[in-house]
């Protein structure tokens, strides 16, 4: 794409040039000029997204066309991907599984406790007996290692009673894990079931349409552009060359390929860093000052952007500047270096150099 500076027909400036003897003779006059930069461009809506599958399977139930409106959070097509279903299924049984496991009545935790019980009233047991032998002893009645034997009969069975305890304590917080895996892997399958329902995110109207009902589609896949049609803006493409002279806030006139007898106004709203690759330009984007009679999503557009301009300036036709800013004067030989400032299509604006009473003559081919 070359990208040029030109004036729309309307902001063209005319300028009469009073004549000074020959046709050919010129004499600089004062009149207002404007520098625009050109650019072509295309229509967009603003908050424009890409509705996308979440998941792989089939298209079904899809209900939106071109230029349908939707709401935000309508479900507008279905995808059907069975294993999401049958995962979700299968996480929600280990869940109610991991449940039970978590109440007193498992059968891990039942039989453990009934293990406990007798080893407690073993504990019990040998206890008194241990108490029983120590009062024998200090009657004198046993010997003393019959006693030992017994106190070693009730340590035994009061730590084998503790390691069952810890090892109750031990399953009950596997099992509180397993639970918490299990609602995490239940709750996780659930939201990637819910991606085979395809949801709008946002208000707006379907601009474009990639898939239709029965299409394969993969994670990932562009059903639909939807975008806000309430709110419009221009996107310019800017020459590299011209870029720097753009500033946010400047006026700019468009007209759109699809009514070129009506310019529309508008100011810069947003200037991209970055270079795009595609278009080898620069985006700028612009908002408009009036609502717009048609506002067709890609619609084509030329644009003149107001980079400068100057009232009473003095100027000169720019077929009369040659290279290095020179110009002709009548009776000299050697050409003058002028200093320049606006440089529009068909003028130039005069700083210095020459006045309004130099009369020039045509450059020298």
């Amino acid at each position: 794409m070359e990208t040029k500076m030109k004036y729309i027909g309307l902001f063209t400036l005319t300028m009469m040039l009073f004549a000074c003897g020959s046709k050919e003779e010129i004499q600089p006059k004062n009149q207002d000029i404007k520098e625009l930069v050109f650019a072509s461009g295309e229509l967009e809506w603003d908050n424009a997204y890409n509705l996308t599958a979440q998941t792989d399977g089939i298209l079904t139930n899809l209900s939106i066309e071109i230029g349908s409106q939707v709401v935000k959070g309508k479900i507008v097509a279905t995808i059907d991907n069975k294993n999401n279903q049958i995962n979700t299924l299968t996480a929600k049984e280990q869940l109610n599984i991991s449940n039970e496991n978590m109440t007193s009545t498992a059968p891990a935790v039942q039989q453990l406790q009934q293990t406990i019980q007798i080893a407690e009233n073993k504990y019990n047991q040998d206890k008194i007996q241990a108490e029983r032998y120590k009062r024998l002893l200090d009657s004198q009645s046993i010997a003393k290692v019959e006693y030992e034997n017994m106190e070693l009969n009730a340590k035994n069975s009061l730590a084998n009673l503790n390691a069952l305890k810890k090892q109750l304590l031990q399953i009950e917080q596997q099992a509180k894990q397993q639970q918490i895996a299990s609602k995490g892997q239940a709750e996780n399958y659930e939201i990637i079931q819910n991606y085979n329902e395809v949801i709008t995110t946002e208000p707006g109207t379907v601009i474009k349409k990639f898939k239709s009902n029965g299409d394969y589609v993969k994670k990932g896949d562009i059903i639909a552009t939807i975008a806000n049609e309430k709110q419009v803006e221009a996107v310019l493409n800017v020459d590299e060359n011209n870029i720097g002279k753009v500033k946010m806030g400047q006026l700019v006139f468009i007209r759109l390929n699809s009514n070129k007898n009506k310019v529309y106004n508008g100011k810069i709203s947003e200037i991209l860093s970055a270079f795009d690759e595609q278009t080898q330009s620069f985006i700028c984007k612009v908002t408009f000052n009036q609502k717009l009679n048609s506002s067709l999503y890609g619609t084509q557009l030329e644009a003149n952007i107001l980079v400068g301009e100057k009232k009473n300036a003095l100027l000169i036709p720019r077929a009369y500047l040659g290279f290095g800013n020179k110009v002709t004067i009548k009776g000299k030989k050697e050409p003058v270096v002028i200093q320049t400032g606006i440089i529009s299509t068909d003028y130039v604006e005069v700083v210095s150099g020459i006045t309004k009473s130099t009369v020039l003559v045509p450059l020298k081919p």
